[in-house]
């Protein structure tokens, strides 16, 4: 299994044989209240060489429409009720799942798993070759974790860690709940690349720290902190 970090909550995933791209966003610049923080590691050219790719919700630095369109009948997987704005947005083979709904890809199972956020949402889990791994999307800690952890036991987690006030998705206290109740070998902090462009909206909180706040819990699972273009096996 290799994970490769394109920027913000866009991850490269390859298990199995197959390549899914998750949340594709492209563009260099944010919008009136968020900056981008780097730009992503591949271009949306480089990046359309896979065999599917995974969109948590419709927020406009999880979804980028160009990409969509530059796909051809690529299945682009997301929630039910997403399917209809992401053919708006020029998603040619667009599917729709319901919550714990799956549908195979290549050498790939993939199923649509609860997540609560400020936008209709889910996460997903792939299994092949007998790992499984669990993409958060944007979704705050909930008890459901603890229900994907029985069902799927993920060896690997990509959870949103953010470094901001705004309430839109876990902080590092979070993350370490939740940590708590998936139990993965390995977790993967993402949409860390964007940040607020007033600092009356950042907080002190960094990857680093959810790092040091999961070792002092006591928790054996390992962090694993990619930048923008970093690859892992694992």
């Amino acid at each position: 299994m290799k994970i490769t970090m394109i920027g913000h909550s866009t991850v490269l995933i390859e298990m199995g044989g197959t390549r899914i791209l998750t949340d594709p966003y492209f563009s260099l610049r944010g919008n009136p209240v968020f900056a981008r923080v780097a730009p992503p590691a591949k271009s949306r050219e480089e990046s359309r060489d896979v065999e599917g790719v995974l969109v948590s919700h419709s927020h406009w630095d999880h979804v980028d429409g160009p990409y969509l369109r530059s796909l051809g009948a690529t299945p682009v997987v997301t929630p039910q009720w997403n399917r209809g704005l992401l053919k708006l947005l020029g998603g040619r083979n667009v599917l729709g799942l319901k919550r714990w709904e799956s549908l195979e890809i290549g050498g790939l199972r993939i199923t649509s798993v609860p997540a609560l956020h400020l936008a209709v949402a889910a996460g997903f889990v792939l299994e092949g070759e007998g790992r499984a791994v669990y993409f958060a999307g944007d979704t705050f800690c909930r008890p459901f974790m603890g229900e994907i952890a029985q069902r799927f036991h993920p060896e690997l987690a990509l959870l949103p860690v953010t470094t901001y006030s705004v309430p839109m998705t876990m902080g590092e206290r979070q993350a370490v709940k939740a940590v708590s109740l998936l139990k993965p070998r390995v977790v993967v902090p993402i949409h860390l690349g964007i940040r607020p462009r007033s600092p009356l909206m950042r907080n002190g909180q960094t990857p680093e720290g959810f790092a040091r706040l999961l070792g002092e819990s006591g928790s054996s699972t390992q962090v694993a902190l990619l930048a923008e273009g970093d690859s892992r096996e694992f």
